[in-house]
């Protein structure tokens, strides 16, 4: 809780500073009609020590990640995040940084910028990354946007499996744009590829999400295949903790990678701010949309950073540019940039191995319960899709009154899977809250039959 004093002699010196000598003359330029002449109607006001003790009641009325065990997926990820993430992110210098406008003299962040997409162009393997996006969602639009002036086309072939929040920001975007959104079924969890090819041949992308809405890995390569085939780019949703251990995006021939850093050390956070990366193939970066860090020497030889690519190119380009961004998502891309680092690319590994371990430990134990099956049958990597005899509403808040967070139903944007809960494992999750998590489930379904 911050402490702004306003003492008396306080705001006698502000407004001795801005030149009036009372707050009557600070305002006497409102009109009297519009001026509120009565006491807000507001409860008689705390002491410091009673609004602290308020609002800690308050607070703990939700339910967190950290008052529960969290097995919450569908695009909020609640992973560890060490100590020292909070303790470098939260140094003054950064926090109250906000985009180098006057960009050379911010070594610092452009430092920090540098080593982000360094690190993204390095899990993604792909050859250039900006920073940043506002998230996942607003980077696959921007993604689509660069296919669309790059082609001409009017046409984006786009999987049903990707996350529907992201499906439905991109269908916002473009709702007056004139852009046909073809969609592609996903049967078994994984997005048909029959007949994509010929989809492209119209269209100025191809959007897939892997691992994807449903957790099921997606065949990347097969899908750049098909979209090269017709001419088009492909473009590639990807969770980045993943990349540790699966085939990365550019290996697979994707022209645009898109995803959010949000699992590498930021907060769930009721979901935001969180930091939207992109990563791309390098005859892309002057289609790309915000500003990109260059490493370079100064006059006396020493190594130093600039803005290679600014675009702000809604005051450079006007009605021709395809993005309207200009605000990066600094803060947040240093955090995942300070856990990228301090993990290392074989700490991302563990990380990523792990998340299988528990994820595919849980849906062993959960498939074995009576009345419980999982209707997909494709690889999956940490998140997946179980069926229930119960609602899911009713399941989930059952597994919360036991000290569990677990259960999306997708029941809403997927009327063809009833009674479907989409649950999720990290690292976080030990053996003995899948245990735990399998026999509250158990319990829950036997009190149901």
């Amino acid at each position: 809780m911050d402490y702004i004093p306003n003492a008396p002699d306080d705001v006698a010196s502000m407004l001795s500073a801005v030149g009036a000598s009372s707050l009557d003359e600070l305002f006497a330029g409102i009109p009297e009609n519009i001026r509120l002449k009565r006491p807000l109607r507001l409860p008689q006001g705390f002491s410091e020590q009673e609004l602290w003790a308020h609002m800690v009641e308050l607070s703990a009325r939700n339910l967190t990640t950290d008052s529960h065990r969290c097995f919450l997926g569908g695009g909020a990820y609640a992973h560890f995040i060490p100590a020292a993430v909070e303790q470098v992110a939260g140094r003054g210098e950064w926090v109250t940084s906000y985009t180098p406008y006057q960009a050379e003299a911010s070594q610092g962040s452009l430092q920090a910028i540098f080593e982000y997409q360094t690190l993204i162009c390095e899990l993604t393997g792909l050859d250039v990354a900006n920073a940043s996006h506002y998230d996942g969602s607003t980077a696959l639009a921007e993604a689509v946007a660069m296919s669309l002036d790059a082609s001409e086309r009017t046409r984006v072939v786009l999987s049903s499996a990707v996350n529907p929040q992201y499906r439905a920001v991109l269908r916002t975007l473009f709702r007056h744009s004139g852009l046909e959104v073809v969609e592609l079924q996903a049967p078994d969890g994984a997005t048909a590829t029959d007949g994509v090819a010929d989809l492209a041949a119209q269209a100025a992308a191809v959007v897939v999400q892997s691992p994807n809405y449903f957790g099921v890995v997606e065949d990347l390569a097969e899908f750049a295949k098909a979209a090269h085939a017709g001419g088009a780019l492909a473009i590639a949703s990807v969770n980045p903790v993943c990349l540790g251990i699966l085939e990365s995006p550019g290996a697979c021939e994707i022209d645009i990678a898109v995803g959010d850093a949000q699992p590498f050390g930021i907060e769930t956070s009721y979901g935001g701010p969180w930091c939207g990366f992109m990563a791309a193939k390098k005859h892309l970066i002057r289609r790309m949309p915000g500003r990109m860090v260059g490493q370079t020497v100064d006059a006396s030889g020493r190594r130093a950073f600039c803005l290679t690519l600014q675009a702000r190119e809604q005051h450079i380009r006007r009605e021709k540019a395809s993005s309207n961004i200009c605000t990066n998502q600094a803060l947040m891309a240093l955090r995942a940039t300070l856990t990228l680092s301090g993990l290392g690319r074989e700490g991302v590994r563990r990380m990523a191995t792990t998340c299988v371990q528990r994820a595919h430990e849980l849906e062993k134990e959960l498939a074995a319960l009576p009345g419980v099956r999982r209707p997909h049958s494709a690889p999956f990597f940490h998140e997946f899709v179980i069926q229930t005899p119960m609602p899911v509403p009713e399941f989930a808040e059952k597994l919360a009154r036991r000290g569990f967070l677990a259960g999306v139903d997708l029941q809403r944007d997927y009327p063809h899977l009833p009674r479907a809960v989409l649950l999720c494992a990290t690292e976080r999750n030990t053996r003995q809250d899948v245990q735990a998590l399998a026999a509250a489930a158990a319990e829950i379904l036997q009190e149901k039959a």
